[in-house]
């Protein structure tokens, strides 16, 4: 009996978890998936009536702003994040004196709730209280910044605050990638006479591909999946001009009580999560297995 516990221990202490994600994680993506095709609306129907839902989902003009928001929003946040993350991971590189300090002062919105960030740009930009309102005291009357605001520059707004979060954890992974490289191969560069700006141009940085591969994933999962940034920044407005499809399933779940299209985008959302994901993982797993 001892022998046996001991062999079985680690399955019986792992079972709970196991189950536990089967059911919640998994079993409930199947019944999103069953609820999508269904003409569910407050209450859950589970006779299977085809695509309609979908039919009325790429109908509907409000998830094409949601998709196109994404877009731009995914585009902008992926690139910034990443260039930003990609300078400072380099600055810090040179072996600066207060490279603790700074990149803790980097590193720190990782720390704050999405929730947390949006509040606090949400103060920022808002016209009455923060950037606008401080110039205007200082005597810059003409100056503006109503972005929050603004239908044609709210999704921008969006983008800055998810970039003043993320691009410290972008610049710890490149940090990390960095430091990594052989230092043999720089030196020798740098033996040969080739400027540093060449060294990091032709030899480091395409040395870091898969890195840039892993915080593409993540940025662009983040991207995917926001929802809390938006609700706290702007509340999916003006109007609907920062929705995304998070936000879009949000509404329609819980304030149209239209379960059959929440269900119908959240199983699109997932799609594009798995388009991006999979490619990924597949790569990972050949290149282990070659």
């Amino acid at each position: 009996m001892t022998e046996w516990l001991e062999r079985h221990l680690p399955k019986i202490v792992l079972a709970p978890s196991f189950v536990a994600i089967l059911v919640f994680v998994y079993g409930f993506i199947v019944w999103t998936a069953w609820v999508s095709l269904t003409r569910s609306k407050l209450l859950p129907k589970y006779e299977i009536k085809g695509l309609i839902q979908y039919e009325r989902l790429f109908a509907s003009p409000r998830w094409d702003t949601a998709m196109s928001n994404l877009f731009v929003f995914g585009v902008l946040f992926i690139v910034i994040a990443m260039v930003l993350g990609l300078l400072l991971a380099i600055m810090l590189d040179q072996k600066i004196r207060s490279e603790g300090v700074l990149r803790t002062i980097y590193l720190y919105p990782m720390a704050l709730s999405m929730i947390v960030t949006g509040t606090a740009w949400k103060w920022i930009m808002n016209p009455g209280l923060g950037i606008e309102a401080m110039m205007h005291n200082w005597g810059f009357e003409s100056f503006s910044f109503d972005w929050v605001v603004n239908p044609d520059k709210a999704i921008y707004a969006v983008v800055i605050a998810g970039v003043w979060q993320a691009s410290g954890f972008v610049m710890a992974l490149f940090l990390a990638g960095l430091r990594s490289v052989d230092s043999e191969i720089i030196k020798a560069a740098q033996v040969d006479g080739i400027p540093g700006w060449r060294i990091y141009s032709a030899i480091i940085i395409p040395s870091m591909a898969p890195i840039f591969l892993s915080a593409f994933i993540v940025l662009a999962h983040l991207a995917i999946k926001s929802f809390d940034l938006v609700i706290a920044l702007t509340g999916g407005g003006p109007g609907y001009a920062t929705d995304l499809p998070a936000t879009y399933m949000y509404a329609m779940a819980f304030s149209r009580g239209d379960i059959g299209q929440a269900a119908s985008s959240a199983m699109v959302m997932m799609a594009v999560v798995f388009a991006i994901v999979v490619p990924y993982l597949y790569s990972e797993l050949r290149v282990k297995h070659d």
